[in-house]
């Protein structure tokens, strides 16, 4: 049996989208890692599956699969993605639903032009709730490096874990050198994504993400949002602030005390079938 699916982006930010609703299939890490394969697979940042959900009051399941074949709790570009693949594939008429996620419930308001707004929720801050590795909750955090360097950080969760630094220039920070450090560093027990953030007015920022079991991307929806929920905080942005990334802007809004509001475009690339057999681990 073929299996249908959807290549589609956010910024650039890749995806191969799967409805298991109307079709049945399987997949095991091994199989996911090969299917994210630029050269020998489809090629994606992240594999969405679309589940029937487990609440009455949710109108779907949404389950996120990084390149390398872990399971992760929240993807930003993803989400407005999976909400105009559920449109698109008359999953369901409405353009303002609910989705669960293993982050909680999101709720994805479709516009004009590919164009989606997502309530991506409340971002938490507390050390245990990244999770992360502190004495106590501070505004900032020094973490040591290789080579007796260090780093200063800010935490956020924005259904998955964030690490922000600022930087005077994004086009210059070693992304390739410190985001492993960071990503997989002690103090980060389910590891972290690591967002660099350069500040070019309150209303306007850069940013470069390295993404937990990925690398860097093009685009990071949440990473988007943990950046400019940091700079707020911090008094350094205004509520409404346009994050440009390599792949394109996202506008994000938030006030003190409230969810944090997303907003940003979407692509649908091609469709396809395949046999998932060939991607499958051989049987002994």
């Amino acid at each position: 049996m073929l299996l249908e699916f959807t290549k589609m982006h956010g910024l650039g930010n890749d995806f191969m989208v799967v409805d298991l609703i109307s079709q049945r299939a399987y997949f095991d890490p091994t199989t996911i890692r090969r299917l994210a394969d630029r050269n020998f697979g489809i090629g994606f940042d992240q594999l969405l599956i679309v589940e029937t959900p487990d609440h009455p009051n949710v109108d779907f399941k949404y389950r996120i699969f990084n390149a390398d074949g872990s399971e992760v709790e929240q993807c930003g570009n993803g989400v407005r993605c999976f909400a105009q693949f559920v449109h698109e594939r008359k999953l369901t008429n409405k353009t303002k639903f609910k989705v669960q996620t293993k982050a909680g419930i999101v709720e994805p308001e479709l516009g004009l032009n590919g164009w989606v707004r997502v309530n991506m929720g409340m971002p938490k801050f507390l050390p245990k709730e990244i999770p992360f590795i502190a004495d106590e909750p501070e505004s900032l955090y020094e973490i040591a490096l290789a080579d007796n360097e260090s780093l200063n950080i800010d935490v956020v969760n924005m259904g998955n874990p964030h690490a922000v630094t600022l930087v005077p220039d994004v086009l210059t920070a070693d992304v390739t050198k410190i985001g492993p450090q960071v990503e997989s560093h002690e103090h980060f027990p389910e590891r972290v994504n690591v967002g660099f953030m350069q500040i070019i007015d309150e209303n306007n920022v850069r940013l470069r993400v390295f993404e937990r079991g990925v690398g860097e991307t093009l685009a990071c929806g949440t990473g988007a949002c943990a950046a400019a929920v940091s700079g707020m905080r911090r008094g350094l942005l205004s509520n409404n602030v346009k994050v440009e990334l390599a792949g394109g802007t996202l506008q994000i809004e938030w006030k003190e005390g409230e969810v944090v509001w997303m907003t940003g475009p979407t692509a649908t690339v091609y469709e396809g079938r395949l046999d998932l057999r060939y991607f499958q681990p051989e049987q002994a």
